[in-house]
């Protein structure tokens, strides 16, 4: 049986989950990708100042892993990943394993887009990013 799945046979309440382990390592290089060099990512002693006690991972790794499972829901094919609302509910900490769950939520045939509930907790079960995200599939 094949791993690649139509718009068709994808079916509402249908779920795909992926998940990391942030890595120091992950932080850099996001921060050498993007150029967002904020202290609270990059800096241990400036981080230390904070509410968090230390560093955290940038929002957007957690939007990354978003975007990778995105690309396992759509079941091969050539998905458009059209939109994403994010909400950042708790900080992602260096070492923490976070895994995202996209949930199918509603078809829209006639546009051939698919919507689905995004969250994504850490090892301990806390939301760290919840949002929406829409795919045109065909």
């Amino acid at each position: 049986m094949s791993d690649v799945l139509t718009y068709d046979e994808m079916k509402v309440g249908d779920k795909t989950t992926f998940g990391k382990t942030i890595g120091e390592c992950d932080v850099y290089a996001f921060a050498g990708v993007t150029g967002d060099f904020n202290p609270m990512h990059v800096n241990e002693v400036e981080a230390s100042k904070t509410m968090f006690k230390g560093r955290i991972a940038h929002g957007m790794l957690s939007a990354g892993i978003i975007s990778t499972t995105m690309t396992k829901a759509a079941h091969g094919g050539t998905p458009i990943y059209c939109s994403q609302e994010l909400k950042f509910k708790a900080p992602v900490h260096i070492g923490d394993t976070i895994t995202c769950t996209a949930e199918l939520i509603e078809k829209i045939p006639e546009k051939h887009r698919l919507i689905y509930r995004t969250v994504v907790t850490n090892q301990d079960g806390v939301v760290v990013t919840d949002g929406k995200a829409m795919i045109l599939k065909f």
